[in-house]
């Protein structure tokens, strides 16, 4: 019989999120009276923008006609979608031929590990998305040992922590690393400034290596000194590739649009464009983003799409700020807890003095029938830290802050 791929083998548990979902319906059935509501899962809960769905629904109507009608599509992604991304997001530090549209972040990060394969030594920021660790433990770019507790032993862990105000020791970083880096950071929220990130720029050029930068969060930021992108920094068009997203600023967590820059500038050790083997990926792995979807990424790029992003992007600013508020209550307080929200990510990253995370979780959700995200989840920096999503309906943020206004801890 075939053997069984060891990177599958070596993954630990389950998946962060359907592990918090399985333990949310445990309990949803062991306590049928109680309401729950959800400050875990990363989920955008608010209607699409009217504008940007009518785009979405005329195209899908349109199909039904001889003259709408579409078939398969470039899958590097239609030509007036990609021109438009590198003219409203990047205005000349991108072109449109180094646009690749996709299903959505999540998957790009997953299909770059196809490019680099298997035996890249890879870095991570402590906590991280748990996917750029998973994805890589199942390529086997993550060594061949299960996680011991401590993490993988193919993984450089990059702590981020109040201590060193979420910022990593580069110096851990071996060369010819590929550095998976997130601003605004899930799940600390942390965003990274223009020093810190030409300070991240620099050692990547100078130690051969290449950053995945996941810029999924940008619309979020608010002050005008952070950088949006990591091309707003020299030297980034030699070293990094960026991933990006509308399922948060756009809603579109179900619909499923992303895209990644791959600068011409980057290349192999042996010279080959690296654009030029994300090209072959994309033309052989993956057949295009649905139709439907990019016509509705074009609706969210003119001037109505831009304003209505802003404010949904501003609705789920406001939720982190209630919650962060609650958070900052005297039973917290009395407890040590630690907040920390930028006001330029949709995560509260708040820590529990002493707890651990899952079990702080426990107590939120017996308590306050709250779910929350354990940071644990995302490496073994997050432990005795919980993260709080501001992705809900207000009228069940600001009941859950009350719930969390009188917990006991």
């Amino acid at each position: 019989m075939i053997e069984r791929n060891t990177g599958l083998a070596n993954l630990t548990a389950g998946y962060l999120f359907p592990e918090i979902a399985r333990r949310r319906r445990e309990y949803a059935a062991a306590h049928p009276e109680a309401k729950i509501i959800s400050l875990g899962i990363g989920n955008t809960t608010e209607p699409l923008s009217k504008h940007i769905a009518k785009a979405m629904s005329d195209y899908a109507l349109g199909l039904a006609t001889k003259e709408g009608y579409s078939g398969y599509g470039d899958e590097q992604g239609s030509a007036p979608l990609r021109q438009k991304i590198a003219d409203v997001f990047y205005k000349g530090m991108a072109d449109a031929s180094e646009v690749f549209i996709s299903d959505g972040a999540k998957c790009d990060i997953a299909r770059i590990q196809t490019l680099f394969g298997g035996k890249t030594k890879i870095a991570v920021q402590d906590p991280a998305y748990p996917v750029y660790v998973d994805g890589s433990v199942v390529t086997g770019a993550a060594g061949s040992a299960k996680d011991d507790g401590t993490g993988y032993k193919g993984v450089t862990y990059l702590p981020c922590t109040p201590e060193n105000h979420f910022f990593p020791d580069l110096s851990k970083i071996q060369p010819n690393t590929l550095i998976y880096f997130c601003s605004p950071n899930n799940p600390t929220g942390a965003t990274a400034t223009r020093d810190e990130l030409k300070t991240l720029v620099d050692f990547a050029n100078k130690n051969g290596c290449i950053i995945i930068y996941d810029a999924a969060y940008f619309a979020f930021i608010r002050d005008p000194s952070l950088p949006k992108t990591i091309f707003e920094i020299e030297g980034a068009r030699t070293c990094a590739i960026e991933v990006n997203s509308f399922s948060k600023p756009a809603g579109f967590t179900g619909v499923r649009l992303g895209w990644s820059i791959v600068p011409n500038d980057l290349k192999f050790a042996d010279g080959t464009p690296v654009n030029k083997d994300w090209n072959r990926i994309m033309t052989t792995l993956f057949n295009g983003a649905s139709n439907v979807a990019q016509a509705g990424g074009l609706a969210a790029l003119d001037e109505q799409g831009l304003k209505d992003m802003k404010e949904s992007v501003d609705y789920y600013l406001e939720n982190g700020r209630l919650i962060k508020q609650a958070l900052e209550g005297e039973n917290f307080k009395k407890a040590g807890v630690e907040v920390f929200f930028t006001g330029n990510g949709p995560y509260v990253w708040t820590k529990f003095p002493g707890k651990k995370s899952w079990d702080v979780f426990d107590l939120i959700l017996d308590k306050c029938h709250v779910v929350t995200t354990p940071g644990s989840g995302f490496g073994p920096a997050g432990e005795s830290f919980i993260r709080f999503s501001s992705f809900g309906h207000r009228e069940d943020i600001e009941e859950a802050c009350k719930r969390l206004s009188k917990l006991a801890l």
